[in-house]
């Protein structure tokens, strides 16, 4: 039996400076590599009653995601980001709103399938709007394990929200700027990705924590010890997607019962092929990466 992993929060197109759109949103990216890498993955989301929402079903069908947990909405349209890119080939995103995955409603079949989750699989933005954050909340109290990756995006980040995310989670992913926006807030400094890994773990009693630092690579803490990982040397195209997908490796190791070196090792292989292509969700096959 493959392990189940759920996703929840937005999903979206991606639309670049050339005028080219992908499909996108943090979890979306998730949920597409997990199943890429063998999990049984589902996505808990809401698209418009549009083309750009449909395109987004086609696509889904295509990747063998499972669909029906994506509600349809008919007041709200599909979620678009404008991306622009910046120095060092970091993508800024201008995300739209009102959209149709702010409004991502409960029902009991959620329920049901986060419950037999081996990962439930979220970020910080979709908790942006009351009646998606309020979903999220149920959903959170039913999921054996919960996995925060973090994404700040201002203005759609409420800092005070993501501190009480980070008290309810097992395992939390963010970069080095989001490090250091989590512990500026409540006046922390810090000299070392790890250091700051630790007081973030000991203020709100997360387990486990990754801190993604781009070219630099990545680091794993929790209470037992801590892991490093340099970057794949590659030829950067764009770094969208990069962090979703090395989330995504991350844990289809951990839920094989694999070790956080093993794991850590796939990350970085796979982060590293995405950003050699464009957009977040390259065709591959997971068997590449021997998995």
């Amino acid at each position: 039996m493959k392990p189940v992993t759920v996703c929840f929060g937005e999903i979206l197109w991606d639309v670049f400076p050339n005028g080219v759109r992908k499909p996108g949103g943090a979890p979306f990216n998730v949920a597409y590599h997990l199943s890429r890498l063998g999990m049984d993955s589902h996505i808990i989301s809401r698209t418009g009653a549009d083309e750009a929402g449909e395109a987004l079903r086609k696509i889904l069908r295509q990747w063998q995601v499972p669909e029906d947990m994506l509600q349809l909405d008919t007041q709200q349209p599909t979620g678009t980001v404008q991306a622009t890119q910046g120095a060092n080939h970091e993508m800024h995103y201008d995300i739209l709103k009102p959209v149709a995955w702010d409004f991502i409603a409960w029902q009991p079949e959620q329920e049901a399938l986060v419950r037999r989750s081996g990962a439930f699989v979220f970020g910080s933005l979709a908790i942006r709007s009351e009646v998606s954050r309020q979903t999220l909340w149920k959903l959170l109290d039913v999921a054996p394990y919960k996995v925060l990756d973090i994404n700040i995006r201002p203005p759609h980040s409420d800092m005070n929200t993501i501190r009480e995310l980070l008290r309810r989670v097992d395992l939390v992913k963010m970069n080095e700027e989001e490090l250091q926006l989590v512990l500026h807030a409540t006046g922390d400094t810090f000299d070392t990705p790890e250091e700051g890994a630790r007081i973030v773990m000991q203020r709100y009693g997360v387990p486990q924590l990754i801190i993604t630092r781009g070219s630099k690579g990545a680091v794993y803490v929790d209470g037992h010890g801590q892991f490093g990982r340099p970057a794949k040397q590659v030829t950067v195209k764009d770094t969208v997607g990069s962090g979703d997908s090395f989330l995504a490796a991350f844990l289809s190791q951990i839920l094989k019962g694999r070790p956080v070196p093993a794991a850590l090792d796939l990350a970085v292989e796979v982060s590293g092929f995405v950003t050699t292509c464009e957009g977040a969700n390259p065709e591959y096959d997971g068997s590449r990466f021997d998995v």
